[in-house]
């Protein structure tokens, strides 16, 4: 990738997590202040929504450059890209985390929920119809995760299959890049753009999926729980870089 590039999609990414703090601090506003304000709860939900897809158009248009910077991006840390699923999180974490929330309030709250005098939240009125199509949603949602995964696996693989390996055997220099195998990595990194569309759509999908089930005082609940879990992650991967020496305090922040 150019310096140019890589400097734009570094931007991209910086630019998206200021976008998850400012919305973070209105959710948490919102379920401070006036918890009980449907309409205004809906409003935050979508206007969240609207930027994970702005973020994500504006990453796949960048990607086509050179999406395998995208797979292990060096604006983040070597911690969360061991955690990335195909250049971004497994939506199938959404459901850990909404299970991980549930268990988490009714621990916390046991008290209130037997008295009858704290509901709303995640942990709080999980209904069994909602119980039921949360686990449906998950079922469907690993699905294609799996599907997805077999795709990149069988992607990976290519790499020891014509024509790549051939062109490598058939080099009269180790590392020679020609017009030949400048084709062959360009049609390779077609496909895996493509694979991370299909990724994004799926991770998009589920979490508007995941609201429609979710009421709206329970949608904003998670979304501030998910976004502030993506920007720990982040946060922490810098802190354990600085303690080992591998990243200067002010990078990435």
């Amino acid at each position: 990738m150019a310096s140019g590039d890589r400097k734009e999609s570094k931007c991209c990414f910086k630019e998206w997590t200021e976008t998850q703090e400012r919305d973070l601090t209105e959710l948490l506003q919102a379920l401070t202040v006036e918890p009980e304000n449907i309409e205004q709860l809906k409003q935050l939900a979508g206007k969240c929504i609207t930027h994970f897809e702005d973020y994500i158009e504006k990453r796949n248009k960048l990607a086509h450059k050179d999406i395998s910077a995208y797979f292990a991006p060096d604006w983040c840390s070597p911690w969360e890209n061991s955690l990335i699923w195909i250049a971004g999180c497994r939506p199938s974490l959404f459901f850990r985390l909404i299970y991980a929330l549930s268990g988490s309030e009714v621990e916390s709250n046991l008290t209130e929920f037997l008295r009858g005098t704290k509901k709303g939240y995640l942990g709080e009125v999980m209904s069994s119809t909602q119980l039921v199509m949360v686990n449906a949603l998950q079922s469907k949602t690993i699905s294609e995760e799996e599907r997805l995964t077999t795709r990149l696996a069988a992607l990976q693989e290519d790499i020891a299959d014509q024509p790549i390996a051939m062109i490598a055997k058939g080099l009269s220099k180790v590392g020679e890049m020609n017009e030949e195998v400048q084709k062959a990595l360009d049609d390779h990194g077609q496909h895996m753009v493509k694979l991370l569309e299909e990724a994004d759509e799926l991770r998009m999908n589920t979490l508007k999926e995941v609201l429609n089930i979710l009421t709206p005082l329970q949608g904003v609940d998670f979304l501030v729980a998910s976004t502030k879990l993506h920007l720990c992650v982040h946060k922490w991967g810098r802190q354990r870089d600085q303690k080992h020496g591998r990243v200067e305090s002010d990078e990435g922040d």
